[in-house]
Formats: structure tokens, sequence, C-alpha cells
């Protein structure tokens, strides 16, 4: 049993209270009760106790979009031209990268952005995998690593035409054994998606074939949509639809369905996502930095869609995504009014129900029987903080580098900034060392 207290508590969620000296009393990976920190100190002496000592007790944070292979990335001269479009950087950096990975690089390179993801308060996320030349088992060695740091997870594998028809029908098949392993042995700690790249690499044999594996595992799908203009192009030219109505047509979208990025979607095709509860994430800054444009957010949001948020591997940290997503839209718009209500919506809202749907249970607030996903983040507020005003401190006071103590299912991952059984330091030498081996091939 664990009591984290003395500290400043906001719940969110229904119940969004903040308690001024509140404590969360954790039981196994549940949340037990939330009250006052003495009171609860006093009932259950025989809990651990952690001391925030005044510092903000808040649910773990959510990523719904995560390429946990492209920390790879990072720092790498991809020996391309300069890019000028969509188009350049996926073929001039991202189909370089993932051909390149073996096995051990699709693990290491998920160790240490886990990491990150703990040191910056996301306690899930739902990641999106490619690597064309080591398919199979490659979910089960991302699921490996995700429970080795105790990550929340869910994942998937992106099949494309792009490599050839013998390496899609692999991924279809990794993602059909995948999830049906994580059917035949439920776990709380990970998940399995129908992964697909984007329309304009798939093939309408394949599409079919895809929706016909998910709809025998009542799967749903986790796909790239309209990120590039290029993919509608594809789409129109091709196929004579719109990327939403071509995957409307083969069953795509749908409840259980993650449309990441939706930038050139136009009113039917949001009007088709609302319609079948299709579920949309923004990654704002992944968007921005390949210039493709601006999804719009904030009419899909007054439309009915559900809109989470991510971050497309940019970075680990949810609190720098919403900042960005923030000044995103009222730019965007030119009007300093909007973002204010939708953007803690699609992090503190959207996502915990993106989750719930995936591993069942309570997300994104501290009340008893949700998940047991907890981070102490070290901001002390020097103005009043209510349950009226707690977005404007989040948004303006608190960066993922201030989280010092992560819980997650219940399990200490870092105390006070300590990792808890993580040796990073080994982890990132062999990482620099399998990204080393990559650049050197490229």
């Amino acid at each position: 049993m664990l009591l984290i207290g003395n500290g400043t508590v906001l719940t969110l969620g229904k119940s969004n209270r903040v308690l001024p000296v509140g404590g969360v009393l954790i039981q196994d990976n549940r949340i037990l009760e939330i009250g006052d920190s003495q009171e609860l100190q006093a009932r259950f002496p025989e809990a651990r106790f952690i001391d925030s000592h005044g510092k903000l007790i808040m649910p773990g944070l959510i990523n719904t979009h995560m390429h946990l292979y492209s920390t790879f990335a990072r720092g790498m001269d991809a020996k391309s031209k300069p890019p000028r479009s969509f188009s350049d950087i996926l073929e001039g950096l991202w189909w370089k990268l993932d051909k390149l990975l073996s096995m051990e690089d699709v693990y290491y390179s998920a160790l240490t952005p886990l990491i990150e993801c703990i040191k910056t308060g996301t306690t899930t996320i739902v990641d999106h995998h490619a690597s064309p030349h080591a398919v199979t088992g490659s979910l089960s060695t991302l699921a490996k690593a995700a429970r080795e740091m105790g990550v929340r997870a869910a994942f998937c594998y992106e099949v494309s035409d792009r490599d050839g028809e013998s390496i899609a029908q692999e991924g279809i098949r990794e993602n059909a054994d995948f999830i049906a392993a994580c059917q035949a042995k439920p776990d709380a700690m990970v998940a399995g998606l129908f992964g697909l790249h984007a329309s304009l690499t798939l093939s309408d044999k394949t599409l079919n074939q895809c929706h016909e594996e998910a709809k025998r595992l009542r799967a749903g799908f986790h796909v790239h949509v309209a990120e590039g203009i290029e993919d509608v192009e594809d789409c129109v030219k091709n196929h004579g639809m719109r990327v939403v109505e071509r995957f409307h047509k083969y069953g795509i979208l749908g409840p259980k369905t993650i449309a990441a990025h939706c930038v050139h979607v136009n009113d039917q095709e949001i009007e088709l996502l609302r319609s079948t509860n299709t579920q949309v994430v923004h990654n704002p800054e992944s968007n921005m930095g390949n210039a493709v444009g601006v999804t719009p957010v904030l009419k899909m949001l007054e439309k009915g869609v559900r809109v989470g948020l991510g971050t497309d591997g940019y970075t680990c940290d949810m609190f720098e995504s919403a900042k960005v997503e923030n000044v995103l839209q009222k730019h965007a718009a030119a009007n300093p009014s909007v973002a204010w209500a939708e953007v803690p919506q699609m992090l503190y809202g959207n996502n915990p129900l993106i989750a719930s749907d995936l591993f069942g249970g309570t997300f994104g607030e501290l009340t008893p029987g949700a998940w047991a996903d907890v981070i102490v983040v070290d901001y002390v507020p020097p103005t009043p903080l209510a349950e009226t005003n707690w977005s404007g401190h989040l948004l303006f006071g608190v960066s993922g580098h201030q989280v010092e103590t992560t819980i997650i299912n219940g399990k200490l991952r870092m105390l006070d900034r300590v990792l808890v059984d993580i040796d990073e330091q080994a982890i990132c030498a062999r990482s620099r060392e399998l990204a080393q081996a990559i650049w050197n091939r490229i």
C-alpha cells in the first residue's frame, strides 16, 4: 500500500477536485481513496508514505499517437537532399531508418523513450511501429520493453505495400498474432491495435484483407489519415475519393479506430469521422515540423468528433505538446480567444477516454477505483489553484521535466527524480552503439 501525500491534489476527471493538503492512497494497482493527507496517514499507518512536500499530485498523462522507433533518428544525418515536401521526409528519413532496424534496435529504440516518458510524467502510450526487415516478433519485443520499464502501452505494426507483398503479409500476421495474444491473456499494461500506414501506401486488396482480419478479431485500427496533402492527392487520383471516404468504404473507421493527424480533411470527412465515432489524434509539433498544415481541431471538436493529443514521436513530454497545441490553434485561427477549453479537453478529457477504450478501467483522474497512474510535479502554485483555473496553471507553470515521482499501475517507476530498478546509463550506452551502427549503414 502506498500513500502519496502532503501535496496539492488535483484529481481532474468528473470529480475535478483540488485538495490543498491532500493524499492519494493506492492499493495494488488501483486508487483506494483520496482525502486529507494526515487523516489518511492516521487511518493507514502501514502504508508506505511518500511526502510530496507541498507539490502537485495529479494523474499521469497519456500519449495517444507515438513512434518509439523514431529514437535513432535523433541527431542522425540521413544523407538525403533537403526535404521540400512531406514525401521527401518519408523517403529521405523515415523509410531509410525503419528498413535498417534489427530486433535489438527495435528493443533499445523503445527503452530510451519509455524512460523519457517516465521522467516527463507520461504513464500510457499508444504506439505505431514499423521495421520492415524485422517484422515478426517486433510487437512482442516492444511489449517486453514496455513491461520492463513499467509503462502502459498499446502497440500495432504499420501494414504497408511500399516494401512489397511479402512484407505486407508479414505485417498483417504480426498484427493479428499480437492482438490474438493480448485477447487470450488480457493485461491492463499491454494492448493491441491493427496498424496501417496510410492510404497512399495501401492497395485495395491489402485494405480489404486487413479489414477482414480486424473484423475477425473485433479489433480497431491505428492509421495515419491525410497527414500530408500527397495522401489526399494520391487517393483522389487513384481511387476517385478522399482518404476518409476510402477508409470508410473499407470498414476502417469506427469507435475502436484511431485516425492520426487528419490534417487535410473537409467537412464531409469530418461528418464521417463523427458519425462513425472514429477517434482522431492531433500531433501539433510533428505537423509543424513537417510543414504539413494545421488539423481543423476546433471544427472537429465543435462537430462532436473525439480528438485526442499525441506527439508522433516528436517528444515524450505531453505538457509540451499541450503548450504547442494551444498557441498553434490560436495562431492558425488568428484569434487569441480559442483553444483555452479545447486543449485541456483533448489531453485531460479525451486521451483518458481513448485509453479506457483500449485497456478498460478509469484513466486520467484520481478517484477510487481508477488505475493508480499518479505523478508528483515540482510545482508550488504562486497564485490560487482551484477547480476553475487548474488548466491555466498546468499550461503556464508546468513542464514534463518538473515531474519528480511517477507511479504506474501502482508501482514506483521514479522517486524524487531517481528511476526505480532501471539502469538508464547502461541502456543509453547500448542505444548509442546501435544507433551509430545504423548511421554507418545509411
